[in-house]
């Protein structure tokens, strides 16, 4: 199937268990699942929509194929969290449409800045974020322990 027919849209209900699963793939080839991990793919609706935040899909003939959500952690700041893309859509430029997409989405907000946690082992997605005009961060406290990444987008 071609990226042209994947279309990009808000979290629906049902969502949740690929929100889940697309998250929980990456999440164990590379680290493992944390306690944070588990509290957001546990309850995305209560973690992330409840408290203003959103999550948005990667659809291709309606399978979620990637994702991303906009966590709230201040007035006029969302964190960039769960970013993943199905292993067998990855290359395709998939990722940068999710986060172009969520990017534009956090501006449309009225947010300032967007921030992210991520972890050196993952080159990839550092590249991505730097090339969409995200900047390194110095280190800080993270409830994750595999966070040594941080970085910001200011609007």
């Amino acid at each position: 199937m071609s990226t042209a027919s994947v279309q990009l849209r808000p979290f629906q209900p049902g969502d949740a268990e690929a929100f889940r699963c697309l998250n929980e793939a990456w999440i164990e080839k590379f680290f493992g699942l944390e306690e944070q991990d588990n509290k957001i793919l546990g309850d995305p609706e209560g973690y992330v929509l409840a408290k203003g935040g959103h999550i948005f899909f990667a659809v291709a003939d309606g399978i979620p194929i990637g994702c991303c959500a906009l966590v709230p952690v201040a007035p006029g700041i969302y964190e960039v969290a769960k970013m993943a893309v199905a292993e067998s859509w990855q290359g395709r430029g998939i990722g940068r449409r999710v986060l172009a997409y969520t990017i534009e989405q956090g501006r449309s907000l009225g947010a300032d800045s967007l921030y992210l946690e991520t972890n050196r082992r993952l080159a990839n997605a550092i590249h991505l974020y730097e090339s969409l005009g995200f900047r390194h961060l110095p280190p800080k406290h993270s409830p994750y322990a595999r966070a040594d990444v941080f970085m910001e987008l200011r609007f």
